[in-house]
């Protein structure tokens, strides 16, 4: 990590524009919602969402879109659903100019809470 890069997740939407700023806090907010015992950390230099110890979501702003990671399962149960995205292995483009599809990120932070509270033996 460079001696300048963003430790909090605060620190790293405050990288990007006003407007940009705004969606990245609509994203976090809902997976916030969606997963209240969940902690924040920048991990790959992204603000990720961590449960029990392991990651449990991603997120980052880029120029044109919010990449969203909930790999690898996260998104392989959504496929249909994120199909509609831009996406690679692990990853799904949501477009900057287009409403954030924030039912379906929520539906994709509760699955992925109660797989990972299932794997790791943990209630809810």
């Amino acid at each position: 990590m460079t001696a300048n890069a963003p430790s909090t997740i605060n620190e790293y939407i405050a990288t990007f524009p006003q407007d940009v700023q705004e969606i990245l806090e609509l994203v976090r907010s809902t997976i916030q919602n969606a997963a209240p015992a969940a902690t924040e950390d920048i991990r790959y230099a992204i603000p990720t969402f961590r449960l029990a110890g392991k990651n449990l979501v991603h997120f980052a702003g880029y120029k044109n879109h919010i990449g969203f990671y909930a790999a690898p399962t996260g998104n392989e149960a959504f496929k249909a659903e994120l199909s509609v995205f831009k996406g690679g292995k692990g990853s799904v483009q949501f477009p900057i100019d287009q409403p954030m599809p924030l039912e379906l990120i929520t539906k994709i932070v509760k699955f992925r809470v109660a797989e990972t509270l299932e794997k790791t033996g943990k209630k809810k």
